[in-house]
C-alpha cells in the first residue's frame, strides 16, 4: 500500500504477511480523501481509526497533517505494526490495542473525524452498534464526520444521522453527521457515482 498525498506522498508501506486485514484498496481510499478534502483542511484534525488494521487510513491523515490521532485494533500484530510505523515515519498516532465497542462504551474524548471498517463478514448489528455508540456518547465534535467502511450487503442509510454514501467498487463508504435545520443530503444516498 502507499500514502497518496501530503509529506510522504508515494511512499510505500509494506505490512508483513499473516495480519487478518483487508486494507482499504488505494483506489477506494484516494476518492474517500477526495470527499473529505471538500469538506475539512486536514491540518490539526483528531483522527479515530477504529479496526485500523494495517493502519492505512491512519497514516494516509497522519501524512496531510491530522494529529493526534488514535487507531484501535484488537488484533496484536496489527497494533505493533501500527506502533512501529508511526515511529519510523513520526507519525503523531497513539496505536491500541483494544476491543473497539469497549473501546467507545469508556471513551471520554471526541474527535473530528471518526473512521471504521470493521470486517465485511460480521453481522449488520455489528456496524450498526459502531454508530450509535459514537453517537450515544458523543465521540464525535459536533462539525465532524464518521465513515464506515462496508460491503453492498451491508446497508446503514436508515440509521440516524446517516448523510450520503458513495460507492467505489465493492466496497461503499456510508457517512454519518449531526443533522442539521438545514437542507439534508438525503438525495445522495443512491448515488453510486465515481464522480468526485
Amino acid at each position: 500500500m502507499r500514502i497518496i498525498s501530503g509529506k510522504y506522498k508515494g511512499r510505500r508501506i509494506n505490512p508483513p504477511k499473516g495480519l487478518p486485514v483487508r486494507p482499504t484498496t488505494d483506489m477506494s481510499k484516494e476518492s474517500l480523501f477526495n470527499i473529505l478534502n471538500n469538506h475539512f483542511n486536514f491540518d490539526g484534525l483528531k483522527i479515530l481509526d477504529l479496526f485500523a488494521g494495517t493502519g492505512n487510513i491512519s497514516y494516509e491523515f497522519a501524512s496531510r497533517g491530522s494529529e493526534p490521532i488514535t487507531s484501535v485494533d484488537g488484533d496484536f500484530g496489527c497494533v505493533k505494526f501500527i506502533k512501529q510505523t508511526a515511529a519510523e515515519f513520526d507519525f503523531p498516532i497513539a496505536a491500541v490495542k483494544s476491543d473497539v465497542f469497549k473501546f467507545l462504551e469508556k471513551c471520554n474524548t471526541s474527535y473530528d473525524i471518526i473512521f471504521a471498517d470493521p470486517p465485511y463478514g460480521l453481522d449488520q448489528s455489528i456496524f450498526e452498534k459502531v454508530v450509535l455508540l459514537v453517537f450515544e456518547n458523543n465521540i464525535l465534535n459536533e462539525e465532524g464526520m464518521m465513515i464506515i467502511e462496508h460491503s453492498k450487503h451491508t446497508t446503514l442509510d436508515q440509521l440516524p444521522n446517516f448523510s450520503f454514501q458513495k460507492s467505489y467498487g465493492g466496497s461503499i463508504f456510508s457517512f454519518f453527521e449531526f443533522e442539521t435545520d438545514e437542507e439534508t443530503e438525503e438525495d445522495d444516498f443512491d448515488d453510486d457515482s465515481e464522480e468526485e
